[in-house]
């Protein structure tokens, strides 16, 4: 018999891991992306060119650039923070993290104690909420509209926050392509989020992983950006925009901030290899690699968007996304999206249901999360089909003699 380790274990562990068993045939979650645009003969290249220039400095932690990341990669991302999100920054106000998670994590850990409070938005990233529950802090959510964040709401919670003799530690918000409901915030609303998170005294969270995959137009400048961001504490990744696989990211924060999160990133350094790899791509291709890779993904989006009409008719609303790689739809409120997760996941087919990204779980039973980037179009079309069947025999929706689409 095997050693049992049961009566040594943590009592308040969470529940024990399945072991993987591969993907379903039609995955619509996660935040995996289009397996032909990863640029691989590129970051071959790019590997091969850094590691001819500069492999002996893997002798080393860090590879002779100190505790926050890669020099030449951080050099790379205040380029492209001044070009793309009009963001003046330096090499010594960014450090590189083992992907955004890990950014959220570092935050957490310099703001966050048990019983604090922070604002969040009403559609919301889920891996945000459940670090947040588990450090044993509240969050409220703010409602949202096609534009972000809604500012007079905003500025009632903050209103009432204070009234209860609550300050809130930040307010957490995805501006540009949001997860998961793809909307873009004006820049003038993000004038206004400044304006109150000054009038209320409390800093800002700004996660913009998505924000290279707006699809028309340019990018809005970063909330850190505009007058007044130095209250902004800044992160992103290249998960989305090269390879989730590739776990880099950033935060961008003044040096107060900055800090107190270095002796806390206690993990030896973010992988060597994928920084010196990135920071060569960065200075290459990357650029004309994130043109067509918006391109896919418009396309992808398309797909979802005629599949879901289609097959669910008039039973399913939603905005068109303005970029990234998601799909917010909500069905009527008698489907149960927990439960739809867990009966088309039996039958191969995977979604994220709403409740788990949502501020008001119970809000959000009747919605789900659909990830177009890695299926390819004709799976998006069986996999939404196979869905809408599985939904039907649930719920009863959609009801299949009246599913006509808003094409008619």
């Amino acid at each position: 018999m095997p050693f049992d380790y049961t009566p040594f274990l943590r009592a308040d562990l969470p529940a024990p891991a399945a072991r993987f068993g591969g993907f379903p045939k039609y995955n619509f979650v996660g935040g995996h992306n289009d397996a032909d645009a990863v640029p691989v003969a590129d970051l071959v290249a790019a590997a091969a060119a850094a590691l001819s220039r500069e492999g002996r400095t893997l002798a080393t932690y860090g590879l002779n650039s100190g505790p926050q990341g890669y020099l030449a990669l951080r050099e790379g991302i205040v380029r492209h923070l001044g070009s793309k999100a009009g963001m003046a920054c330096a090499a010594d106000d960014v450090l590189v993290t083992s992907g955004s998670l890990q950014a959220l994590d570092l935050i957490n850990a310099v703001f966050i104690q048990p019983g604090d409070t922070a604002i969040i938005e009403e559609g919301c990233y889920g891996g945000a909420m459940t670090r947040l529950k588990k450090l044993g802090a509240s969050y409220v959510g703010a409602p949202l509209d096609g534009d972000g964040i809604r500012m007079d709401t905003l500025s009632n919670i903050l209103d009432d926050l204070k009234a209860r003799g609550t300050t809130p530690k930040f307010v957490y918000t995805i501006p540009t392509v949001q997860n998961p409901t793809g909307s873009v915030m004006p820049v003038e609303r993000r004038v206004e989020l400044l304006r109150l998170a000054e009038a209320h005294g409390i800093p800002i969270v700004e996660d913009d992983c998505y924000a290279d995959l707006i699809w028309e137009g340019e990018r809005p400048t970063a909330i850190k950006g505009l007058p007044g961001g130095d209250r902004v504490v800044y992160c992103g990744s290249f998960s989305k925009s090269i390879a989730p696989a590739l776990r880099v990211g950033y935060i961008v924060a003044e040096w107060s901030v900055l800090s107190r999160m270095l002796p806390l990133k206690t993990d030896g350094g973010t992988g060597a290899l994928e920084q010196m790899v990135l920071a060569e791509y960065l200075a290459g291709t990357f650029d004309s690699h994130v043109a067509e890779l918006r391109g896919t993904l418009k396309t992808k989006c398309a797909a979802m968007m005629e599949a879901v009409n289609r097959e669910f008719g008039s039973a399913a609303e939603f905005s068109a996304p303005k970029g990234g790689i998601f799909l917010w739809v909500t069905l009527p409120d008698a489907v149960d999206t927990a439960r739809l997760f867990k009966a088309a996941g039996a039958e191969g087919v995977a979604i994220n249901p709403g409740g788990e990204w949502s501020a008001d779980a119970a809000a959000g039973a009747h919605k789900l999360r659909l990830c177009f980037a890695h299926p390819t179009v004709e799976a998006i079309h069986e996999g939404v089909a196979r869905l809408a069947e599985i939904c039907h025999r649930e719920f009863g929706v959609p009801v299949r003699s009246g599913n006509v689409g808003r094409d008619g």
